[in-house]
């Protein structure tokens, strides 16, 4: 039967490309360490990336690229230590390091553009061929690739490795569009708002695979916000609106903390088991 362009994308994705059955070992009694796929959840993954993204300019220009990117490493590294020593899912622990990875995973395709001189074309292709290979070690170890599935350190580390990968591949993506291409901010987060309907719709349509359909929309979610975000804050000679990048870091953290505060008092994305047992507090 036919689903909603929003289930596509809200539903459990552990249907699909999995052949193996969930572990009960792992972190405590087998919870999973990331949230519940809902709404909220794509709404706080966007404003992280636009987030992420205007604080990492900000910190390159202020800092210097070498000096931020060390300082996005050191935070990136204490936030995953963090998300791994916990026994479940925490909201604040888990978007904390959530928006540490947008920062560094910006930084990384930034330096590796500004620092390196690799143009974005080439860090495009050479991200996406990172991250397909990430995916296909995770399918061949665990027979899944379900963020609903972690429940054990190493798909645990495949999954954040994932992550970090699609940041950095997206923000190469929106300056190659932005940029290179000389479309602009504006234009490319048109795009991709454009853009990220797509795995809903086939998923809806064309019977696209869950999982497939979810990595293929958190791609997506980054260059959609951080183009957004790019355009507040770049200035009119760039086809911004000149709010600086300090500013809008600012105005984005106000409803990330806002929307992580609720989804931790309200449990809205816990997963089902730790409330079951009662230990999503």
């Amino acid at each position: 039967m036919a689903q909603s362009s929003s289930e596509a994308l809200a539903r459990p994705v552990g249907e699909g490309w999995s052949h193996t059955s969930l572990p009960e070992g792992g972190h405590g009694p087998g919870w999973s360490k990331v949230p519940q796929v809902t709404a909220l959840f794509w709404g706080v993954k966007v404003l992280t990336t636009g987030m992420g993204e205007t604080a990492s300019d900000y910190l390159g220009r202020t800092l210097g690229p070498i000096p931020a990117g060390s300082l996005g490493l050191a935070g990136l590294v204490a936030l995953l230590i963090l998300q791994f020593r916990s026994t479940r899912y925490r909201p604040w622990i888990y978007w904390s390091a959530i928006v540490m990875v947008s920062v560094f995973g910006t930084m990384a395709a930034d330096v590796v553009h500004v620092v390196a001189g690799i143009p974005y074309t080439v860090s495009v292709i050479a991200f996406s061929v990172g991250l397909a290979a990430i995916l296909t070690a995770w399918y061949v170890s665990e027979g899944t690739l379900s963020i609903h599935s972690i429940r054990t350190r190493r798909r645990e580390t495949f999954y954040w490795a994932t992550v970090l990968a699609t940041f950095a591949l997206g923000t190469a993506v929106g300056d190659l569009t932005a940029g290179t291409l000389r479309w602009g901010y504006l234009p490319s987060g048109l795009l991709f708002t454009a853009l990220i309907a797509v795995p809903a719709l086939s998923g809806r349509f064309l019977g696209l695979n869950a999982v497939a359909a979810f990595w293929w929309a958190y791609v997506l979610t980054r260059p959609l916000g951080a183009s957004f975000a790019d355009w507040m804050g770049v200035s009119t000679s760039r086809g911004g609106l000149d709010w600086g990048t300090g500013p809008v870091t600012l105005t984005l953290i106000v409803p990330i903390a806002l929307l992580v505060g609720y989804l931790a008092i309200t449990h809205k994305d816990t997963p089902p088991e730790q409330l079951a047992t009662g230990s999503a507090a």
